[in-house]
């Protein structure tokens, strides 16, 4: 069974080579539900400058820069062939200064303080290497009264048990899940 989860992290936690192409065109079909539920969820306006922690292939990053028109859309994903996929997905977006996507960890974001209105991360909490550390560092990007929204598939296989109080310890308040048919989403607040 090592051997199966293995191939799922190169797949989907983690993609690299050939099974990291092959579950970025999975993803990208899959996950494009679920990232309009969670820009619905959101509220993302025109002007608001948005995170996306672990974008995948970049269908998020696409639909959210469809709402955003004058803000910005920001990145960071810890594959390189899914910042490859969601460069091209995204091409023109790059080349207008429109979005900016970093490969990297959420551990250490490269972005300015009190930066982000609004931050979201589908499917990829349950492959950070240290949850507390990526929640602080996110939290310190957003700026005050800024909105995170942690989203999980079904198909994650992540439950709901501690994702509240891993928000409280962050720092974030008013934490309240919202279940949408097959996502689930715990949504906070930066004081």
């Amino acid at each position: 069974m090592a051997w199966a989860r293995e191939i799922l992290l190169r797949m989907f936690g983690r993609p690299e080579g050939v099974l990291g192409r092959l579950g970025g065109v999975i993803m990208a079909r899959v996950n494009r539900d679920a990232a309009a539920q969670v820009i619905k969820l959101l509220d993302v306006r025109p002007n608001d400058k948005v995170l996306e922690v672990g974008f995948g292939p970049g269908v998020g990053i696409q639909l959210l820069l469809e709402r955003v028109i004058g803000g910005c859309v920001a990145g960071v994903d810890q594959s390189q062939e899914m910042v490859r996929q969601a460069a091209g997905r995204n091409a023109n977006a790059l080349r207008n200064g429109r979005v900016d996507l970093h490969q990297g960890s959420v551990e250490k974001l490269p972005f300015a303080d009190e930066t982000f209105d609004k931050a979201l991360a589908i499917n990829s909490m349950q492959v950070w290497p240290d949850a507390r550390t990526g929640l602080r560092e996110i939290r310190r990007a957003l700026k005050p009264g800024g909105t995170i929204a942690l989203c999980f598939t079904v198909n994650s296989g992540q439950s709901k048990d501690g994702i509240a109080e891993s928000l409280a310890t962050a720092g974030f308040a008013h934490e309240r899940f919202v279940d949408q048919g097959k996502l689930f989403c715990a949504v906070a607040t930066r004081l």
